[in-house]
């Protein structure tokens, strides 16, 4: 496969910028009319960015990600109050993750403030990850009684996650407002505690895996279960990925098969037991050794009664949920069984290959040019990426290509751009298939 042509690109790259370029004198007339006509930015707003130190999100803006999530002028709600969660049983669920927020500077601390309508049987939760670089992200973590979280690392980028829980076929909460306050002053350079970077620090595990199952019906991040689906449950909400984002992602093996899969769901039998975390940043459970599942204690030793959070007593001391295409294809499972699952440091290998664009080029929710744009690459600029798949074949410059690579998104989740947009090979130097 040729190199791609840098030179040719950059030409046409350099036409397409000039040809929206504004002359000084333009820019600055059109300035003068937005003053006389009472179009300049209000004070308010002024003051909103040159504060850095408090903000509102967007709750209507156009980049979050929304799973079941209706907009309305006096917030977001429930969209179908008949969509479920198995993880959360009796309750509608809509899950809202916003874009990250450039915070400017490294932060560790921050208050979050949620004003929702909640009617009678119905909850809000409130989390908030942050990253430090691309394709990289901090475990979620939840606010205490006042509001406050505190993120295991400094961070430069932040993103909040809201999931509505609502009354089957009955009422949902809404929320109006959510306010983020930076709780500390800007931080040094620090080292994550072990354990507590994006997705743990890369320790292996043998676990009791048990089959998801449950076409058809919606995960804990928005996402509906399709057949012979690829990704797996974990019982914590703390390194549940967005939809379609491979954030965190676990390694899988079977008997000489081996997969790795995102993060999609939450379960089997918990949803507080990050045990894969040291006991002392652990949610529940703290007693227990790391690496050791709740429901594994309970079956095999009686712990807690043998009973689960919830009060169900375990019935197997499965610590991980896979789904169908994981189970029976990538792992060539047949029953319930023990495996070995790797937590993948970086949220699986996020950032770990660069690649180098050579033209502007879109970055999409999947790989064909008839799917979403979601983010840009531009000329000479360079991006940390997943992986390659094959998708749509595109040609350009007289050269065909069928490879997509995957890019991590800042924003979260994960995007695709044609890989004949990238320099190097075919595959823009990336290794590793999906």
């Amino acid at each position: 496969m040729p190199v791609a042509p840098v030179r040719a690109a950059s030409v046409r790259a350099r036409s397409t910028r000039a040809k929206w370029r504004t002359p000084l004198w333009r820019t600055q007339v059109l300035c003068l009319l937005l003053v006389l006509t009472g179009l300049a930015v209000p004070p308010a707003a002024a003051q909103e960015h040159k504060d850095q130190g408090s903000w509102r999100i967007d709750l209507a803006g156009p980049e979050a990600d929304r799973g079941n999530v209706a907009r309305r002028p006096d917030g977001i709600t429930v969209e179908d109050s008949a969509v479920r969660t198995a993880s959360v049983p009796g309750a509608s669920h809509a899950v809202y993750t916003s874009p990250g927020r450039d915070l400017g500077r490294r932060l560790t601390a921050f208050t979050v403030r949620t004003e929702a309508e909640l009617p009678s049987g119905t909850k809000v939760l409130t989390e908030i990850r942050g990253s430090d670089r691309p394709g990289t992200w901090t475990q979620w973590r939840d606010a205490d009684g006042a509001g406050t979280v505190r993120l295991p690392q400094a961070v430069s980028l932040l993103q909040v996650r809201l999931t509505l829980l609502g009354v089957p076929d009955g009422p949902s909460p809404t929320v109006r407002a959510v306010t983020v306050t930076a709780a500390g002053q800007s931080a040094p350079q620090q080292v994550p505690e072990n354990g507590a970077s994006a997705a743990a620090s890369g320790p292996t595990y043998r676990l009791f895996a048990t089959r998801e199952g449950l076409t058809g019906q919606t995960t804990a991040n928005g996402h509906v279960i399709q057949p012979r689906d690829h990704f797996v449950a974990l019982p914590s909400r703390r390194m549940l990925a967005t939809n379609g984002g491979h954030e965190y992602q676990v390694r899988l093996c079977y008997k000489g098969r081996c997969e790795t899969a995102p993060v999609w769901d939450v379960g089997p039998w918990n949803t507080r037991d990050d045990y894969w975390n040291p006991p002392a940043q652990r949610e529940m459970w703290r007693d227990l050794p790391q690496g050791t599942p709740e429901a594994q204690a309970a079956y095999l030793n009686g712990y807690n009664g043998g009973l689960d959070e919830f009060g169900r007593r375990a019935a197997n001391p499965a610590g991980i949920d896979v789904a169908d295409g994981t189970f029976w294809d990538g792992l060539g499972m047949s029953d319930n069984d023990w495996v070995d699952v790797t937590f993948m440091p970086d949220g699986g290998g996020g950032g770990t290959t660069t690649v180098t664009a050579w033209t502007q080029a879109n970055v999409r929710s999947c790989a064909a040019r008839s799917c979403d744009i979601v983010s840009t690459v531009y000329p000479n600029e360079s991006y940390p990426a997943h992986c390659w798949v094959v998708g749509e074949s595109v040609t350009d410059e007289g050269i065909t290509n069928d490879k997509w690579v995957r890019l991590p998104l800042n924003a979260g989740g994960v995007g695709y751009v044609s890989a004949i947009y990238l320099k190097g090979d075919e595959t823009g130097g990336v290794t590793t298939r999906c």
